[in-house]
């Protein structure tokens, strides 16, 4: 019997569609001969369930072995833990591989690349300095080979590397790798030998274009923890993130610079805030203070609103949520009556990060007057608060432990829902030029 899979998000149907009913996307089906059949396969005994008291199951927390990279572990939840499967994900050159590198080069590893030679692998870690005293390397991409080679180790490695998931294929399964049917069945196996062995599990995923992880959602319910890596190119920063851990907290990021060594850490929570290359006092500016898991942060969020020569105007936004700009613009033009539809607006964070805590929306709204009036905001000034519909600024989560950290990093003046109540106040901070 033969069966259609899209190969973007895994719907099956049993006739080949242009266009995929779930997912939305055109041409993604490929036939998959022999699944949906129980011809040939045998009926498996009946097995007794062995039951275990959950009070006598040991816990995780002295299993965790640190990579030697705090923000690694930070986001992981203290290091990794024995039998986990990571799946870490990321745009092409974003830096995934130099962080493994680095992150594992104490660490006895096996390293399975299907994306490079052995020679690339080591160019890259003499360029970044990084021993491989520990490092076994394998270009074998057969599943069924790695998982038996993988047992036969299991005393000698501490953790397994496989760069990428999308080119390992199982000997059992037709469709080339990467298709729905050979991701499924060589993840299934890779994430079986890694709970048998309790030895951890690091999987490099691609993404698609529009950002989502390539292959079928199952990918991601089948491993412990999902680490998106994200940055810009143009930018030197990177951000690593949990969209899902099973052994610790979604809500932790850890900060990275891209320099000529490698990745460095960054601690600085003012790290984003490039002052030497931008004038001190200018109209469009403001420095916003959010919280990412536990650590306040500091970015800069510049807006430039220019008259419009389009029937339409223009809305570019860069680094924060489109919508939530609409939205801000909606309020300021309610609350504050400046008229919008003559104005191209831009918004964009510095850095090429993305911000996503909605305690960033009164500096948004702060620096969108500021460019429609051209006029500055006063210097050293720091904005943290939600705005809400109504033109009121709400409160928002850890707002107590980034004043704090504002008054420690000697910023003059802080705004916030106990010193500002409405965005009409913003009115009397600006300053003639």
């Amino acid at each position: 019997m033969a069966l259609f899979i899209c190969s973007n998000c895994g719907y099956g149907s049993a006739s080949w569609l242009g266009k995929c009913p779930d997912c939305g996307q055109w041409k993604t089906f490929t036939e998959q001969r022999g699944m949906g059949s129980d011809s040939g396969k045998q009926k498996e005994t009946v097995k007794k369930i062995t039951i275990t008291p959950l009070s006598k199951v040991q816990t995780t927390k002295k299993e965790r072995k640190s990579t030697g990279i705090y923000e690694l572990d930070r986001v992981l939840g203290g290091g990794l833990i024995s039998g986990a499967v990571i799946l870490l994900t990321g745009e092409p050159g974003v830096g995934k591989s130099t962080l493994l590198l680095q992150s594992l080069h104490k660490m006895r590893t096996l390293y399975i690349s299907g994306e490079e030679a052995p020679e690339q692998v080591r160019d890259r870690a003499e360029r970044l300095g990084v021993s491989l005293q520990h490092f076994y390397f394998s270009d074998d991409l057969q599943v069924e080979g790695i998982v038996e080679g993988f047992n036969e180790m299991k005393d000698q490695i501490d953790v397994l590397v496989i760069d990428s998931v999308q080119t390992i294929y199982s000997k059992d399964i037709e469709g080339q790798p990467g298709s729905v049917s050979q991701l499924r069945e060589a993840s299934s196996q890779i994430v079986i030998a890694a709970k048998k062995n309790r030895i951890p599990v690091i999987m490099v995923g691609h993404i698609t274009k529009e950002g989502d992880i390539a292959g079928p959602k199952t990918l991601e319910h089948m491993v412990d923890t999902v680490l998106t890596f994200e940055g810009e190119r143009i930018s030197h920063f990177r951000i690593l993130r949990a969209t899902k851990n099973r052994f610790g907290s979604t809500d932790e990021i850890g900060i990275f610079a891209m320099e000529k060594e490698g990745l460095a850490e960054v601690n600085n929570p003012t790290a984003f805030l490039e002052e030497d290359e931008t004038p001190a006092n200018v109209p469009g500016k403001a420095v916003v203070g959010i919280t990412e898991g536990k650590r306040p942060l500091f970015f800069e969020v510049q807006t430039l609103a220019s008259p419009t020569v389009l029937a339409m105007p223009r809305r570019v936004v860069k680094g924060v949520d489109y919508n939530k700009v609409l939205l801000l613009l909606a309020v300021i033009r309610k609350h504050v009556n400046i008229s919008l539809d003559k104005y191209d607006i831009y918004v964009n964070v510095v850095g090429g990060v993305n911000v996503k805590s909605t305690a960033a929306d009164l500096g948004i709204v702060a620096a969108l007057i500021s460019s429609l009036k051209n006029m500055a905001l006063p210097k050293g000034a720091l904005f943290i608060g939600e705005v809400g519909l109504l033109g009121e600024i709400r409160k928002v989560f850890s707002e107590d432990k980034i004043v704090a950290e504002a008054k420690r990093m000697n910023f003059k003046s802080v705004y916030y829902s106990k010193t500002m109540k409405s965005i009409k106040e913003i009115s009397r901070l600006f300053t003639q030029e």
